[in-house]
């Protein structure tokens, strides 16, 4: 009775990454206007990484009780290989997550003006480094932030830290990964602004597309299976044993 509607927790995922997109992301071109013609420094890059961490503790105590807020692919997809997840509502959460980071970077548009495009818009992207190096970064990046989610939502894990956690994490990861590729570490952060600095007729260098969603993805399961097998007990052996028992009665 108390459970939300599968159309509300589309919503809260489609806000949720619409909300980090924006703040995270819009972080970007806002500093670079605000800078001028000034270089870019490490306040700048603390700045960003506290943006993305602020809106996500944010969006966890918003959403996370309707939808689980994973505004991530990874999450979603590290979420289901991991029986923590039902596979078939992967789908639809990725949709709302991708056209979130669509609406959210037209946002940063509409609030900042063109100029936002003109100075990239926030756009993940890995320069002149080799496909290797920046797989690695954007790997690396997903995985601390995917093991961390797991953590804090396992059964005997403290109670009300998850947001302040995740946040923390995403600001950590954000400082030693986003001078290499952006630090998206998330296919739906990598998507949207992509997808909208094309369409308002910016340079998008789609070959580096699959290089971050196939890391991040790769990232997202690795951590999964890692998880399980550091944390797993003789309970939760038990507990899913009862579970496959109890659905093979059923069938």
């Amino acid at each position: 009775m108390d459970d939300n509607r599968t159309w509300q927790k589309l919503a809260a995922e489609f806000l949720g990454t619409a909300f980090l997109v924006f703040v995270g992301v819009g972080s970007v071109p806002a500093l670079a206007m605000a800078r001028g013609d000034q270089p870019f420094s490490g306040a700048d890059l603390g700045f960003i990484a506290l943006a993305f961490g602020t809106v996500v503790v944010g969006t966890v105590y918003v959403f996370g009780y309707i939808s689980g807020n994973h505004i991530n692919p990874a999450v979603t997809v590290a979420l289901a290989v991991a029986g923590k997840f039902p596979w078939k509502d992967v789908p639809g959460y990725i949709i709302a997550q991708v056209l979130g980071a669509v609406v959210g970077a037209f946002a940063i548009v509409a609030v900042l003006g063109q100029r936002a495009s003109e100075l990239g818009l926030g756009v993940a992207s890995y320069g002149e480094i080799s496909i290797g190096q920046a797989f690695a970064a954007e790997f690396v990046g997903t995985f601390i932030l995917v093991f961390t989610v797991f953590g804090v939502i396992h059964r005997k894990a403290a109670p009300g830290f998850a947001g302040l956690v995740i946040g923390l994490i995403v600001f950590a990861a954000i400082i030693p990964v986003a001078p290499v590729t952006g630090a998206s570490i998330n296919p739906a952060r990598t998507t949207g602004p992509m997808f909208v600095q094309w369409a308002l007729g910016g340079q998008v260098a789609w070959e580096q597309w699959p290089v971050y969603i196939i890391a991040e993805l790769v990232a997202g399961v690795a951590a999964a299976a890692l998880f399980t097998v550091v944390s797993r007990t003789s309970a939760d052996r038990t507990s899913l044993t009862e579970a496959l028992t109890e659905q093979e009665t059923r069938a």
